[in-house]
């Protein structure tokens, strides 16, 4: 299964009487996509994820926004409530068996968690999460760009996709595209977490992904190659 990347934040005096107010200006600053409607579902989990959700409010049709959502999650708000948002983003994709590049719609979860939420998880892993998707479309696929700061190098292998990926990504030109259109990706990226920054009174933030030892030091490599 493929690594996913995050985005974790945390605010300074975050409460149950801020949570909403803040989770509305994060996810004003969320780059999500008009085609469809950026903002897609938003879920009430209350206490922790074994629970089965309390509400789901489709929000496509109607096509609401940051303050839309803000007005229907405070009906439920509870300090071991978390609510979930269902978006989309659009990043440049790379299918390794087309060899075809789309820039198109990405999932995309933004997440603001209670204090009281998973018995006060927000404090380890953050108040606001986005789960950003899969992390090669940051990072490329298994440690082909910046090999030398990928904590998973890219392996030979037999399988016949993965020997066509290695043959087209042996011309200059085709390299360096891919390498341009990841580094457009990771400024995106990083251009939100700025917006975040300047939005919200943020006390600390991490960009975090399940298959890099550190996230942010292998964007900080692709980003300064070439």
């Amino acid at each position: 299964m493929a690594n996913r990347a995050y985005l974790r934040v945390w605010t300074r005096d975050f409460s149950e009487q801020t949570m909403i107010a803040e989770f509305a200006r994060f996810l004003t600053t969320a780059p999500v996509s008009e085609r469809p409607n950026g903002f897609q579902m938003l879920t009430v989990q209350p206490v922790d994820y074994t629970i089965p959700s309390e509400v789901e409010w489709d929000l496509r049709d109607a096509k609401y926004g940051p303050a839309e959502i803000a007005a229907l999650a405070i009906q439920d708000l509870n300090a071991d409530t978390a609510f979930l948002v269902d978006a989309k983003w659009e990043l440049w994709n790379f299918d390794i068996e087309t060899l075809k590049w789309e820039n198109a719609p990405q999932p995309l979860t933004l997440i603001c968690q209670g204090t009281a939420f998973e018995d006060g998880a927000g404090a380890v892993e953050g108040n606001f999460i986005a789960d950003l998707g899969f992390e090669h479309l940051f990072t490329g696929h298994a440690g082909l760009l910046a090999p030398g700061a990928a904590s998973n190098p890219f392996e030979s292998s037999d399988h016949p996709v993965e020997k066509r990926f290695r043959a087209w990504m042996g011309s200059g030109e085709n390299l360096k595209q891919y390498h341009q259109r990841t580094k457009e990706n990771i400024q995106k990226l990083l251009g939100w977490v700025e917006a975040v920054q300047a939005a919200l009174p943020v006390e600390r933030s991490v960009l975090w992904s399940e298959g890099e030892e550190n996230f942010e030091a292998r964007l900080d490599a692709i980003l300064g190659q070439g």
